[in-house]
């Protein structure tokens, strides 16, 4: 009789602890079940410190894309203030070039921005790289053609100085003109640039892979579920 008793004792010990015991495994070993997403550009170990589940952490600084003052399609100032704490998808191109939306990387993030227009933590962002033709207006009429509602999935132009060193300085992105027979001609990169809520670059995708375009949906979600982390932890 005594012997049973212990028994159940045992049992229910064991039914009380194990729960205890997967949510500690959940909590703290769950936690490094995915590799976070590099972050590209230079970085350096700051003096402070931040507090990670009560752990002091050294602070990293990291390369920002820097702020900007541009012009979206309705004619409307854009800054990063714009985004607030969303993701954002961002690429290069230019009306002339992109005739009627058959850009490689305007057709890619017009996909993504079909996949995802009902999630608002993501927002899409087109950079022209030919701001004396891409006025408001002719961007107004382009953004008809991808359906790109403003707000949403912004095409911007501006002043070619901060343009050019937005592309350059912030994105290391190439764009150039060249001459190709008697005309001139912009070349500039096809790669999508995904940028978190810190606007830090967290990758670069190749539009023209399908391979890479596949990897940018996937790391669209590890982010996501990243801010939702650092969220929860303060960070």
């Amino acid at each position: 009789m005594k012997g049973t008793s212990i028994k159940k004792v045992l049992i229910l010990v064991t039914i009380l602890a194990v729960p205890g015991f997967l949510y500690y495994l959940l909590q703290e070993k769950g936690k490094n079940r995915y590799r976070p997403l590099p972050i590209f550009g230079y970085k350096e170990v700051a003096s402070t410190f931040h507090s990670v589940r009560g752990k002091q952490i050294p602070d990293t600084i990291y390369h920002i894309v820097s702020d900007f003052k541009l012009i979206n399609q309705n004619g409307d100032s854009v800054s990063w203030s714009k985004y607030g704490s969303n993701i954002v998808i961002l690429n290069l191109f230019y009306t002339k070039g992109d005739a009627n939306g058959g850009g490689v990387a305007t057709k890619a993030m017009k996909g993504f921005n079909e996949t995802y227009q009902h999630n608002k933590a993501i927002n899409f962002v087109g950079i022209s790289i030919d701001p004396k033709t891409d006025k408001p207006e002719v961007l107004a009429d382009y953004a008809k053609i991808l359906s790109a509602k403003a707000g949403k999935w912004d095409l911007l132009t501006g002043d070619s100085v901060q343009l050019s060193g937005l592309i350059r300085n912030g994105l290391s992105l190439d764009a150039h003109q060249e001459k190709i027979g008697t005309e001139n001609k912009f070349i500039h990169s096809n790669m999508l640039v995904l940028i978190d809520s810190h606007r830090r670059i967290r990758g670069y995708y190749e539009a023209t892979s399908k391979e890479a375009l596949l990897k940018l949906d996937d790391e669209i979600k590890v982010l996501m579920a990243e801010e939702l982390r650092n969220s929860r932890d303060g960070r």
